[in-house]
């Protein structure tokens, strides 16, 4: 049987130094909203998007141009029978030269086709690592989701709140 946790991969022409800065750096690829530490072992840092997910993560793998394992301590999903799908599993960003190119592997352990979300959740990483997370890493910017959406949309929902 293969390996059916959730990989992608993609190759540029970056330094291995220059991807594994802009892999720690989740507020440039993934979401403006973290909160915590994402650049150093055994840091925790929350994720959130709307009242969809949420999710907490500890580094536990920090080896600098080389890996990166985020394990996830808790998690939410609003949308799947089980809240909690991705509890326990790991985030696995490995880094390595591929001669003058720099290959970027991203492994999802535990995201398999079994889980409900698992379409939904690969579609979304697919679009956070080879589309913003290559951005971030080629030309300096990602589209993480921006704070200012789910302040705005917070607000609508209070405003919507006092006028009924």
């Amino acid at each position: 049987m293969s390996d059916q946790n959730y990989t992608t991969s993609f190759t540029i022409g970056q330094s291995p130094e220059e991807v594994f800065s802009a892999i720690n750096n989740v507020r440039g690829w993934w979401s403006q909203a973290i909160e915590g530490s994402t650049d150093k072992f055994g840091a925790e840092f929350k994720y959130h998007y709307q009242d969809v997910h949420r999710c907490t993560f500890k580094i536990t793998e920090f080896v600098p141009g080389k890996k990166v394992v985020l394990h996830v301590l808790d998690n939410y999903f609003n949308f799947v029978k089980d809240k909690s799908e991705w509890k326990g599993t790991d985030v696995v960003f490995e880094i390595a030269k591929k001669g003058d190119k720099t290959e970027v592997r991203f492994t999802h352990v535990g995201l398999v086709p079994a889980y409900e979300c698992y379409g939904i959740c690969s579609d979304a990483w697919g679009l956070y690592i080879t589309g913003s997370l290559r951005d971030l890493i080629t030309t300096g910017k990602g589209q993480p989701n921006p704070i200012e959406e789910i302040v705005t949309r917070a607000r609508q929902k209070s405003g919507e709140a006092e006028s009924e």
